[in-house]
C-alpha cells in the first residue's frame, strides 16, 4: 500500500458559483487531516484554496502553502498556516510544491489549476515521477475534461494506460482508496522512426 505523507492540491482561487465547490474543499482538507496526511497548496487565503486550507487546519492538520512573494504583497497570502514558502516566481512555486508533495489532486478551478495539473500529467507521462493524480469531480465540474482525455486516447495523443492512469470521481473516500493502491504503469515515449513516440 502507498503511504502518502504530504497531497498537494490545485483549486481556484475563487470559490465558484456553486456551494457545493465549497463543502467539498471543506470535507477534503477535514479528510486530509483524519488521514495524517500534510497539504500542500498555493499557500492563498481566498477562494477553495483558502477554504481547503481553513478546513485541514481547524481539523488538526498540517499545511504548507507555497507562493509568489508578488502575490505576498498584493496581502493574499494566509498567514495562519503550519509553515508558508515564499519563492520568486509561478515556476519556483510549481517546482516546489512538487518537491514536497507525494500525490496530486485537483479540486475545481480556473487555468491556474489547468496549467499546475496538466504539467504533473505531463511529468508523469515523461516518467520524471510516479505519483497519483486525480481530479475531484464535483457537479460534473470535470466530466468534459475526462471526455477530452478520453477524445485524445482515441484520435491516437495519448495512450490508453496513461489515461486509465488519471482518476475522476466524487467519492472522496473511493478517491482516499484509490490514491493508497496506485501503481504507475505510465510508460514514458519516445523518439521512435518518423514520429515522437509520445511527448504531446
Amino acid at each position: 500500500m502507498r503511504e502518502i505523507t504530504s497531497l498537494c492540491v490545485y483549486c481556484g482561487s475563487s470559490s465558484g458559483s456553486h456551494p457545493e465547490y465549497t463543502e467539498a474543499a471543506r470535507a477534503f482538507g477535514a479528510r486530509l487531516a483524519k488521514e495524517g496526511i500534510a497539504l500542500v497548496y498555493g499557500g492563498g487565503k481566498v477562494g477553495l484554496m483558502g477554504t481547503v486550507a481553513d478546513a485541514t487546519l481547524a481539523a488538526g492538520g498540517r499545511v504548507i502553502g507555497v507562493i509568489p512573494r508578488q502575490l505576498v504583497e498584493k496581502e493574499v497570502a494566509h498567514t495562519g498556516l503550519s509553515e508558508l514558502q515564499v519563492v520568486e516566481t509561478m515556476h519556483q512555486r510549481k517546482t516546489r510544491m512538487y518537491e514536497i508533495a507525494d500525490a496530486f489532486v485537483a479540486l475545481p478551478g480556473g487555468f491556474g489549476t489547468m496549467d499546475e495539473m496538466f504539467e504533473m500529467l505531463t511529468w508523469a507521462q515523461l516518467g520524471l515521477h510516479s505519483y497519483p493524480c486525480a481530479f475531484l469531480d464535483v457537479r460534473g465540474f470535470y466530466r468534459g475534461l475526462s471526455a477530452s482525455m478520453d477524445h485524445m486516447v482515441a484520435e491516437g495523443f495519448v495512450k490508453q494506460n496513461q489515461r486509465e492512469q488519471v482518476w475522476f470521481g466524487d467519492d472522496i473516500d473511493q478517491l482516499f482508496d484509490w490514491m493508497k493502491h496506485y501503481e504507475s504503469t505510465y510508460t514514458p515515449k519516445w523518439i521512435t522512426g518518423t514520429s515522437v513516440d509520445s511527448i504531446d
